[in-house]
């Protein structure tokens, strides 16, 4: 039972430092309370725990832009995330998991703004249809939290420009985004802000719970264990590195003839490379795979092997157009 409700609103648009601030507060709910977290993060996309994240982002494009990948705890699709976008996240004990009275948080919120929103299926909480709030969950021993998205002002245009690429090149087995309809908040309360979602959202927590509501010091958390679990969810191997096999082709065909790379990626890295070619010069399909085993799956760092090869002049432009290739196709 529900004896304490407390909360904790994050300062910082960071993604990793956010998701550490996340599983801090899990790894410290008390039995007989409920923490609500608040938190934002600056132009993200962040996958799902079993997602394949080359199939998910465009992740080019989006560290171009000064954005940042990052792979969450619980399991779910990919979804887009910047300052329009307030995340909340519940964390209870296991015995005291009730996902409907934590919907009703979000939906009671809402209605307090003259938005009428009901929850749809297991997971979305949607105005006339249209969603507004996708929800995931995560389980660690006898402690869970349930955290989402509640969409206000969210620059739209974005959400397509790096989410759910179409990567008919790449089979996976990974968990992949479902699309779905989308909506702001801003567009049924033209006065809404993420400060008023905020207000409404700490509201209606004290008012569903029934119980007085109190602010968790941010001096009460231990910043040595905060820094490696930022660490963690901004490292390679947490991001990239799931360990699930999946292959990835690009084929072109140049004035030599035409070249097909198929690689097999475990883990973030090239475990198989296979080069089919019609061209006279046999070379490249025998000697350029030995050089990419175990390459991290990026045009950056394949390039930087493929740079390691020396070509004799008679081969120096059909090496440019494989680079060339490789930096085109922006993995």
């Amino acid at each position: 039972m529900i004896k304490r409700i407390r909360y904790i609103i994050s300062k910082d648009f960071n993604p990793y430092n956010n998701l550490a601030l996340e599983e801090y507060l899990l790894n410290y709910v008390k039995e007989e309370e409920c923490i609500l977290y608040l938190w934002q993060n600056e132009k993200t996309v962040v996958i799902g725990k079993n997602q394949n994240a080359w199939k998910e982002c465009k992740i080019r494009e989006l560290e171009e832009d000064g954005g940042r990948l990052v792979r969450r705890l619980s399991g779910g699709g990919a979804v887009f995330h910047d300052l329009g976008n307030l995340n909340f996240t519940f964390l209870v004990h296991k015995d005291n998991y009730d996902l409907d009275k934590q919907l009703e948080v979000i939906i009671q919120a809402v209605k307090n703004l003259d938005i009428h929103a009901k929850k749809t299926g297991r997971n979305d909480i949607t105005v006339e249809g249209r969603k507004f709030s996708g929800n995931a969950f995560y389980r660690s021993g006898n402690r869970s939290y349930h955290h989402g998205t509640i969409l206000i002002s969210v620059d739209m245009n974005n959400l397509s420009k790096y989410l759910n690429v179409s990567r008919d090149k790449l089979m996976s087995k990974g968990v992949e985004s479902v699309k779905s309809r989308v909506i702001n908040l801003k567009e049924y309360n033209p006065n809404l802000d993420i400060d008023r979602m905020k207000e409404e959202l700490l509201h209606a927590f004290g008012e569903v719970y029934g119980c007085e509501l109190t602010p968790i010091d941010q001096e009460e958390l231990d910043e040595q264990e905060m820094k490696v679990l930022a660490e963690k969810f901004s490292s390679w191997d947490w991001i990239f590195g799931k360990k699930m096999e999946w292959t990835y082709s690009m084929d072109r065909r140049f004035s030599w003839g035409n070249l097909d790379f198929n690689f097999a990626v475990e883990s973030g890295r090239i475990s198989r490379c296979v080069i089919y070619s019609d061209a006279m010069d046999t070379w490249f399909a025998e000697y350029i795979p030995d050089y990419l085993q175990d390459c991290l799956f990026t045009s950056e760092h394949i390039l930087e092997r493929l740079n390691k090869i020396s070509v004799d002049e008679a081969r120096k432009d059909c090496m440019q157009d494989i680079k060339d290739m490789v930096y085109n196709e922006r993995l």
